[in-house]
């Protein structure tokens, strides 16, 4: 996990602020606090900061983000709109396979966790972004993207689960993707989500 880059991809999207339990906190409020966590874990391995992305019909990109700064980007963005997962995807990726060109890349890769509550607006999109970006790979290790389902929404379950288990068969060159939902990451510690995101 050292010497790895870590990016972190918020959804925004409207169906964000569903309250699933009664009364209870909206999946933006729950996704905060294991985001902020997450984000200081991911801070002692990548010092330099992180970059964390909020995206929903359009995204913004924050670069070397401490885990202050992530507290901060939650004040600023409320959840509206659709769940345009593909592009925030391609960016990230374009961005690793820019600053592995140039040789700016930590040596062990990068971990991009997206923490997502529903089905993305194209569900094709971000299949074929992902299997791309895969072929580019010269080692799995080398990223990794873990999803991190907040709320129950059971078709947002069952396509993450696809993009966990069935990308190979649609013609990734490694399996790349892993995913686990909050209340999953309530029993594991937040190294060993990174560990799980890295050794799918």
């Amino acid at each position: 996990m050292q010497n790895r880059d870590y990016t972190l991809i918020l959804d925004k999207s409207g169906s964000m602020s569903t309250k699933d339990q009664r009364g209870g906190r909206s999946r933006w409020q729950e996704a905060q606090e294991s985001t902020l966590a997450l984000a200081r874990k991911c801070e002692e391995f990548d010092p330099d900061g992180i970059t964390v992305y909020v995206f929903s019909g359009r995204f913004k990109r924050y670069d070397n983000v401490t885990s202050a700064k992530v507290e901060q980007i939650f004040l600023e963005n409320d959840p509206v709109g659709t769940t345009n997962l593909a592009a925030v995807l391609q960016d990230a990726f374009n961005s690793y396979f820019q600053r592995k060109g140039a040789g700016q890349t930590a040596t062990e890769g990068e971990t991009i966790l997206v923490v997502t509550d529903g089905e993305p607006d194209d569900r094709k999109a971000v299949m074929e972004v992902i299997v791309t970006a895969s072929r580019k790979l010269e080692r799995d290790e080398e990223l990794a993207v873990s999803f991190i389902q907040v709320g129950n929404d059971p078709q947002a379950t069952r396509f993450l689960q696809a993009l966990d288990d069935q990308l190979q068969a649609v013609g990734a060159k490694f399996d790349i993707c892993d995913t686990i939902t909050l209340g999953d990451m309530e029993e594991l510690s937040l190294a060993e989500v990174l560990i799980n995101a890295i050794n799918d």
